[in-house]
């Protein structure tokens, strides 16, 4: 059965059952500065195939990759990609995704990425709580596929019901508008999806982007 955890006040105990669920393998609804998210252990592919078989996904839509710090970022790819600093410095904690070719060496399964990760670190002291934790998280919006993003826990747990062990109450989210994606991957950022970072603040940091 699935529990539910009212975190609009401090709550440790809440975190602490959430941790505990990522960490034998089990999905955990969290509160994001965007939309509600369903997590699992970004380095347990078993995890991660539950999570997807949850929202009734196919491996050929990754997992993104939510983290704790600015700093985990390196620690996921074999070089920088240029300007990853930069958009970092200015738009995390929040709502803009990267797309960088991650270090052939880590031991995951987010499904068909071809090399690549999409990453964020977001902007909300309850997901934060539980990633300082866990480390990096695959997390993707807590909806069935097809279905609109859930904008609370409420939401979350009509769609996910009893896939999901934890669901993590933080009130109602920052809105229903998704992260901005931003692919630097190629030899020129590209960007894959508008979203909570409007294109001109964007271009305070990348000003030839298109």
């Amino acid at each position: 059965m699935s529990a539910t955890h009212d975190c609009r006040t401090d709550n440790p105990d809440a975190i602490d059952a959430a941790v505990s669920a990522i960490r034998r393998g089990a999905l955990v609804v969290v509160p994001t500065d965007t939309v509600y998210g369903i997590a699992a252990d970004a380095f347990s592919p078993a995890a991660v195939n539950r999570l997807l078989e949850a929202k009734g996904r196919g491996r050929d839509t990754p997992t993104p990759v939510l983290v704790p710090a600015t700093r985990t970022l390196e620690g996921l790819v074999d070089v920088m990609p240029e300007h990853a600093r930069e958009l970092v410095e200015a738009f995390w904690p929040g709502g803009l995704t990267l797309v960088v070719r991650h270090a052939q060496t880590l031991a995951w399964d987010l499904g068909e990425t071809k090399g690549t990760v999409a990453v964020r670190m977001p902007l909300d002291p309850v997901a934060l709580a539980v990633l300082e934790q866990t480390g990096p998280l695959a997390v993707s919006s807590a909806n069935r596929t097809g279905l609109p993003p859930a904008v609370d826990a409420a939401e979350a747990a009509r769609q996910l019901g009893n896939a999901v062990e934890v669901y993590l109450d933080g009130g109602p989210s920052g809105g229903p508008v998704a992260s901005t994606i931003l692919d630097l991957t190629g030899d020129s950022p590209k960007v894959l999806r508008e979203g909570a970072v409007s294109l001109d603040e964007l271009r305070t940091v990348l000003p030839e982007l298109s």
